[in-house]
Parts: C-alpha cells; structure tokens; sequence
C-alpha cells in the first residue's frame, strides 16, 4: 500500500517539479512539463474521458519534436496519446490497453525519444519489443522521423534477413531499438550488442507475445536491462500470462485503457457459406473475383501453401505469407497484395499479426476460426477507416452448431446458407448504398482528424481503387485517412474521379458517416 501512494504522489508532484534535460546538437534544453491535476493522477482515467483540448506542448513534448509533428501534419493527440505521454515523461511504469488505430505507438513512443540519451557502440539506451517483422518495421518507421529530429537512430531487428545490416547500426550507436524476441536474442548471444544501459523498455502487443510463445524470451530480455529501468506493456488483453508479466516487471504501473477489447467488426457485412472441402478452393476464386483484394486465413502453413497453389489453377493470381517463408518472400507476398497485383493472401493466424493493409475488400476464414476472439482478429482487417467490406466464413454441414455459438458470441446473426459467389456483387452493393461515407461535410472532427479547422493540408496516396471508388491517403506519423470518389475536387464518375498511388494532394478533413475522411481532395 506505502509503494502505491508513493508512486501516486510521486506521479502528481511530476506535473508540478518534473524537469528534463536533453542534450540536442551540444545544448542543454530544460522544459517544465505542465500540471497534471492530481484528481487524475489519483483516478487514472484520463484515456477513458472525452478528450481534452491539449496540444503535444502542453502534453510535455520538446519543441523540436512538436515542430516534426506539426510537419507531418498531426495538430492535437489522441486520448491515448493525452493519457500516456506524461507518464511516461514523468518516468512511471505505464500498462496500457488501446485497439490499432488509436495513436498507441506515438503515445508511448513519442516521450520515449524524448527522453533518449546518447548511446554508445552497441549499447542502446531504449528497447521496444514486438512479436512480428512487420509491426516492428512499422513502429521503426512511425519512431523515425522524431528520433532523427533529436539527433538519434533507431536499429531494427528482426529475423528473416542478413545480420550485416542490423550489426552495422549496432555498432554506429544506435540509441533505440525495435526488435522481435529471436533474433534480438541470436545477436546478443552473439556479442553484437548488451542490454545492461537500457533503462526503457517497452512490450507492445504483449497478448501476441503470449500467443506466439515469446513470453519466456521475454523475460529473459527485460531481465537482462538495466536493474532500475522504465517498463511499458501495451496489449489488447490485461489478463492471463499478461498480468503475470505487469506483476513481475512493472512497479505500480499506470494503468489506461481506450476502445473496445477488440476490433470493430460491425461495419463489416458477414456471411457464413456452406461448402464442401473440395470446394472451398473454387468459392474462394470465385470471391477473389468479384471483390479484388481478398485476405484468407488458413489453420496451417502446408494448407497455405497448397490453397495458393490451388487458386492458380482457377486463374486467381495468390501467394502465402507464414513462418516458414522468408522474410524477403514475405515482403514480396505484402507488396503485391497492397498493389493489387495479387488477388487473394493466403496466411496463417500467427503470420497476419501486424500485417496492416489498407483497402482489403473482403477477408475469408477458409478455416473456422479458433475463438470468437480469433474471428474478431481476423475480421477486424477489414471495413476499416470508413470503408465497407465482406467477412465471409466457409463451413461444412457439420459445423452448424458450432457456429450458431460463435454467432452468439460475436453478436452476429446471419443466416447458414449455401455458397454462391455469384451473389456478392448484389450484395455489396447493397451494403455500400447503406454504408457509404457522407461526402463532403462543413463539421470537423476533433478526436481524430489531423487537421479540424479545415485547413489544408498535403498527403500521399497510398492506395486507391477506381472499381470500388474509395482509398486511403497516406500521413507521415498518423492513421491512413479514408478518400471517396465523390471528394475528389475533379468530380464526375468512379471512372473519372480517381487517383493513383503515389500521388501528392491537397485535402481538408471532414466528418464522415464511419469517422475523419478526405474532402476537396486536388492534385498538390
């Protein structure tokens, strides 16, 4: 009891007397963080109010920072980030539960430079741990341009690919760095790096950890840090292996938690085919077809393997991603699903963590999912950001009452009816004429939009379908925002109305019917 008022007086004093010092280009910046009120401090529910009408300033955040946010167009945090940033400034242990697209990497990763230290030869002073290649490459990729704003490096180690590179950055001083388990672990049986003057640590995706089997690699890692060290966990679950974890590592932590425990998966439209085995193959030809980028998940890497090469033979261009491809074979597989130059990705449960792609029009559950969890896993990559999108489960006769179960568990109600492609194009149809974002709107949102006054601001097209008349505009350090057709500043038909990948424009943001959206968007 003494040790929790002890961090709580501790954390209310930090809004008041808490100074950082940090050495930017050989001058020492001193920056007061502004007050917290204690009532928050005592209740630890500022993520779970609306949010507040603060600036990444007033949140703490140096000026040089700030200016690298305002650059990347970002005008005020989100409730996580509002919730997190001065914890973490203020060195406390923080425990946090927030879906994928909350602003969760900056909330923890933006005060974590900012509190970065030179380091010397392979001796980082800050660790973020993740249990996938590709989330780690997106955290490194969110993290850089801050890092780079205050002098520092960030290093990314994964396996999958050579260790020159990874040894390199090592050995340049590296400052931060994000890795997966295994591979941070063949490098520091290696000598290529020590772990004895990190001091932050950080645990993204710890339910993912658990799942996947790193827990124990884990430990022995964050045992390895410095004895006096900061410790961040993020997860979509604060239950299980993963309270174990806070009990052992964290002192007191924070705690905040936003969003729902699990993706939204209501804007999806769901449906659930009867289909024989020996069928399944052809429906999902037949789905990639009519809907364009179609996610499938598979039980096993052999069953990926083999529907990829059965897709072929009905003329559905496909590949797999799993853990037994390589890295590079990976990366491969992901950009030609983002660019459309594959129609279906074929991937098992554990390889589809952290695999974010925009505009993914239907995902398929070749085989039943294990949980309702793993179906809200599964489904929630699509109807993202204000899109629509297909969720679509293939079972066999047997199988009927399991899935009324899961139907029940999911809040879900649709009918067991047979396969038939052919119907979707009706069907989506329909949806999308009950769906559709509202276009160009005069109101603003505040709680997630870059940009709420209607000022403009400039963008890059990262994916845009002319069929489906729809794509996202890709922000350096935010969320991807959602443009439609009819924003488009050049107006007419989803023929003539379009983008193409690559492109600078010019947009505002406004509110659509499913959240922020791009409006007035021009060529820039």
């Amino acid at each position: 009891m003494q040790r929790r008022w002890t961090s709580l007086v501790r954390r209310a004093l930090s809004g008041f007397v808490l100074w950082r010092i940090a050495l930017l280009n050989t001058k020492y910046e001193v920056k007061a963080i502004p007050p917290m009120s204690i009532l928050d401090s005592l209740t630890g529910a500022r993520a779970d109010g609306p949010p507040r009408d603060e600036t990444f300033a007033d949140l703490g955040l140096p000026p040089s920072i700030c200016r690298a946010i305002a650059a990347a167009g970002i005008t005020e945090p989100f409730p996580i980030q509002a919730a997190v940033i001065p914890d973490v400034l203020a060195g406390l242990d923080v425990c946090g539960r927030a879906p994928t697209g909350s602003g969760k990497t900056l909330a923890f990763g933006l005060p974590l430079v900012a509190r970065l230290l030179d380091a010397g030869r392979r001796a980082p002073v800050a660790l973020i741990l993740a249990p996938t290649r590709e989330l780690a490459e997106q955290i490194s990729r969110a993290l850089s341009p801050y890092a780079a704003a205050l002098g520092h490096k960030i290093a990314t180690v994964y396996g999958g690919v050579g260790y020159g590179g990874q040894r390199k950055l090592l050995d340049q001083g590296a400052e931060m760095v994000v890795a997966c388990p295994g591979r941070l672990e063949d490098l520091l049986k290696m000598g290529a790096l020590r772990l004895d003057q990190v001091t932050a640590v950080v645990v993204d995706e710890a339910d993912q950890m658990a799942d996947m089997g790193f827990l124990p690699a884990v430990r022995r890692i964050v045992s390895a840090t410095a004895a006096r060290r900061q410790v961040l966990l993020f997860s979509a679950t604060l239950e299980g292996p993963v309270a174990k974890l806070v009990e052992d590592f964290q002192d007191n932590p924070c705690r905040h938690e936003v969003g729902e425990k699990g993706p939204d998966i209501t804007a999806a439209h769901h449906l659930f085919w009867l289909a024989e085995r020996t069928d399944r193959p052809r429906h999902v030809a037949g789905v990639a077809a009519a809907l364009g980028s179609t996610l499938v998940f598979c039980r096993t890497r052999h069953g990926a393997d083999r529907l990829a090469k059965q897709l072929e033979k009905f003329g559905t261009k496909a590949e797999p991603i799993h853990g037994g491809r390589s890295q590079a074979q990976r990366d491969r597989a992901l950009e030609a699903f983002k660019r459309g130059r594959i129609g279906a990705l074929i991937a098992t449960d554990v390889a589809a963590r952290g695999v974010h792609v925009d505009g993914i029009a239907c995902v398929l559950h070749f085989d039943p999912p294990a949980d309702a969890a793993t179906y809200h896993h599964r489904s929630g990559r699509t109807a993202r950001a204000g899109a629509t999108g297909v969720v679509i489960s293939l079972i066999d006769a047997s199988m009927r009452k399991a899935t009324r179960q899961l139907q029940q568990q999911i809040g879900v109600a649709e009918v067991i009816e047979p396969a038939d492609p052919r119907r979707l194009s009706t069907e989506i149809a329909r949806v999308e004429a009950a769906s559709a974002p509202t276009p160009s709107s005069t109101s603003f949102v505040n709680a997630s939009a870059s940009a709420v006054d209607g000022s403009t601001t400039i963008g890059t097209i990262k994916f845009f379908s002319p069929a489906r008349g729809y794509g996202f505009i890709a922000r350096p350090g935010a969320d991807d925002l959602f443009v439609h057709h009819t924003n488009i500043a050049s107006k007419g038909t989803k023929a003539t109305a379009t983008l193409t990948e690559g492109q600078r424009v010019r947009y505002t943001i406004g509110a659509g019917r499913r959240g922020p959206e791009a409006i007035a968007v021009t060529l820039a």
